[in-house]
């Protein structure tokens, strides 16, 4: 039987739902992308540039998917290797730098977890991502598009302001893996999704994101060939990026010692329970 948790997991992987890319077109001007890590080569999964929303510089990082087969082996299903978080940081550095505030998109699965990845210190790539984003001296407002699988999502996640979309989901593990864990049956995954509390829903209720983006109607690029992004995709993408647009703002208010205190605080106090 699937559950409601479960419908919003199939909602986040809908093939016709927005990627960072589709947001990038949509809500940003004047995008100029970044390309490698300056260490070993470009990662396709995580797409990174610089670019203006309603007229302010930002630097913007986000993971891609594909909407074909060829696209989505390029982007490597939106499951990026330790070069992607590498130059994520790379673009990250440069905002502080040149004091530009950062957008971080998260849609992926999880990190890769294949071998090459590993030999090139997969695990370590993310864990130095959590410990400099947490010291970066720019606002950083991240927002939880589709998926937000693990690590991998939250190597570009520690932000001061984390929205998070109506049918987006956000977890330590996805639901068949959590369930071929706990019961050695990935079809249990509808019983794992209920339990992760992994819904938009569940995580502003915990503290953990800050704000849910609505989606009144089904969010998707459209079916029409000649435009492919209808009065929806535009509807929900205005709404967005106005929450963005306004979070920057308030944060900008904020020199750079408070806003790496609270962010520091605003991470530490989760999962206390009192």
């Amino acid at each position: 039987m699937t559950t409601a948790a479960f419908e919003r997991v199939q909602t986040a992987r809908h093939p016709d739902r927005p990627y960072a890319m589709d947001l990038f077109e949509e809500m940003f001007t004047d995008f100029v992308e970044v390309h490698g890590d300056r260490r070993f080569a470009d990662d396709p999964a995580m797409v990174t540039g610089f670019a203006k929303i309603d007229g302010i510089d930002v630097a913007v990082i986000g993971q891609q998917k594909g909407r074909d087969i060829n696209e989505r082996r390029h982007r490597n299903f939106a499951m990026p290797k330790p070069e992607g978080y590498r130059k994520a940081l790379r673009v990250m550095r440069m905002a502080e730098k040149f004091g530009r505030p950062i957008v971080t998109i998260i849609d992926t699965p999880g990190a890769y977890p294949g071998i090459d990845a590993e030999e090139r210190g997969q695990a370590e790539a993310i864990a130095f991502n959590l410990r400099e984003m947490a010291s970066i001296k720019v606002p950083i407002v991240v927002v939880v598009l589709g998926e937000g699988g693990s690590g991998g999502a939250l190597a570009i996640g520690i932000g001061d302001r984390v929205l998070m979309m109506e049918n987006a989901v956000y977890s330590v593990i996805t639901p068949e893996g959590c369930a071929a864990i706990l019961w050695k049956d990935a079809s249990r995954a509808p019983d794992a999704a209920e339990g992760l509390k992994l819904t938009a829903d569940n995580l502003k209720q915990f503290n953990i994101i800050d704000e849910i983006i609505p989606e009144p109607v089904s969010w998707t690029i459209g079916d029409d060939k000649n435009d492919k992004r209808g009065d929806a995709f535009n509807q929900i993408a205005a709404s967005l990026k106005s929450r963005i647009t306004a979070s920057i703002k308030e944060l900008s208010r904020k020199d750079g010692k408070s806003l790496v205190r609270e962010r520091y605080e605003k991470f530490r106090k989760m999962g206390e329970w009192v």
